[in-house]
């Protein structure tokens, strides 16, 4: 480990690739297991979390990983693939470290621990060696004043907090992809878990909300108030929305979407009515629909929204107004790879794909399927007996449907390590 840095700070860990021997990417760190051994006493690095294909997370001992640098992480290759299942007597650095409030000895600052270092000790453990603090905000100062000391000088890192607060792991979250900081909510302790939850903003939660399995959802809304929770289903996309609301006691539902903005309760009860396996049942009704007169620059602006998915921004519905969903007639839709050819000042309507049939709501999962597969497409819209456009699903959406209904779950459950 010459190469190595002697003091490495965990929150820069967090989602660096780990590579084997040969540069081939096995994952990513995701965080870092310790043994606490006292107060004072610097705790004993165990490994690392490493999140692998499928989203599995895995345990790597610092044993197997021979050298850190600024951007990545190198490991022998010989890990064993079993899910990460933490002990009782293990601590995660930043699921359960960041944020525990602490003293520094001698000047009696308190504040925040926002970061944590380690190094290695002389019969090559690593251990913790420094712990990064921030004191309150004060005045109208946007951050408190930091400090960086020894792990023996902060008390408060070994005993339960039952005030830790959530503001850096927030930080840290905000960071990673939704699906990414989705896997490490799941795997903070329940209690935990729903304080972060209830400290992101309504759109972020929403984003985590629609990559965490089903369990969670229900668990994290019910610890919402019922506003915040209306107001977050709201933020989310309609058809998760709408399969959420399916997943609550009834009552519960009622409430909730009672609550909701009517324009937006309304998406999500129609999109209720449909059966949950069906075109209907898993389509979106907000896609990229545009009118007959709109040109392919309209197109274009329309698809560069960062928040629509690329298998979304794959097609544009031409439809005749209204232009959302129940639409008036569809006319066609336009690939966005056709679009791309043609003059930005060119109509979309010279370009649009008549040829295909478009789903019924009452598709099944097969018939769906098929018609991708077939077509060779990504994306297809849905429309009602008098062709008016109710919505579209992509292939994401087929997926999520057609894996098992605890798909993120079963690719965490292999078994202890």
């Amino acid at each position: 480990m010459s190469t190595t840095p002697t003091r490495v700070f965990a929150a820069r860990l967090v989602g660096l690739p780990i590579f084997d021997p040969q540069g081939d990417q096995v994952g990513k760190v995701r965080d870092l297991v310790v043994a606490m051994r006292g107060e004072g006493t610097q705790p004993r690095v165990l490994g690392m979390v490493v999140e692998v294909f499928g989203r599995r997370r895995i345990f790597v001992p610092m044993t197997r990983v021979t050298n850190i640098d600024s951007g990545h992480v190198y490991s022998t290759g010989l890990l064993n693939m079993r899910r990460f299942e933490q002990r009782s007597t293990e601590t995660l650095v930043i699921g359960q470290m960041l944020d525990r409030t602490v003293t520094i000895k001698g000047s009696g600052v308190t504040g925040s621990v926002y970061d944590v270092a380690m190094e290695p000790a002389r019969n090559r453990d690593w251990v913790l060696s420094r712990v990064a603090v921030r004191e309150p905000s004060k005045g109208f100062r946007r951050r408190g004043q930091t400090h960086v000391v020894e792990w023996r000088d902060v008390v408060g890192l070994t005993r339960v907090d039952e005030a830790q607060g959530a503001t850096h792991l927030i930080a840290a979250l905000n960071e990673m992809r939704p699906a990414d900081a989705a896997s490490i909510l799941h795997d903070l302790p329940p209690e935990r878990r729903t304080a972060v939850a209830l400290a992101l903003d309504d759109e972020r939660l929403a984003d985590v909300l629609e990559e965490m399995p089903e369990d969670d959802q229900v668990e994290i809304l019910k610890g919402l108030d019922s506003e915040r929770a209306a107001d977050v289903l709201e933020e989310m996309s309609p058809d998760d929305a709408a399969d959420l609301v399916r997943d609550l006691p009834p009552e519960t539902a009622e409430i909730l979407l009672e609550l909701m903005e009517p324009e937006e309760a309304e998406d999500v009860r129609r999109l209720m009515s449909y059966v949950e396996d069906t075109a209907g049942g898993m389509m979106t009704s907000e896609p990229v629909i545009l009118g007959p007169d709109a040109t392919v620059a309209d197109a274009l602006a329309h698809v560069r929204n960062p928040e629509l998915t690329p298998a979304a921004a794959a097609l544009v519905y031409v439809c005749r107004p209204p232009l959302e969903t129940p639409t008036g007639k569809l006319l066609g839709v336009a690939h966005i790879q056709r679009l791309l050819r043609e003059p930005p000042s060119s109509l979309v309507a010279g370009a649009l794909d008549d040829s295909l049939e478009p789903l019924r709501p009452e598709s099944t999962l097969e018939e769906v399927a098929a018609h991708l597969a077939t077509y060779n497409l990504v994306a297809a819209p849905v429309v009602d007996e008098d062709r008016r456009l109710v919505g579209a699903v992509t292939v994401d959406d087929l997926l999520d449907h057609m894996l098992p209904a605890n798909w993120r779950e079963r690719a965490r459950n292999r078994g202890p390590r």
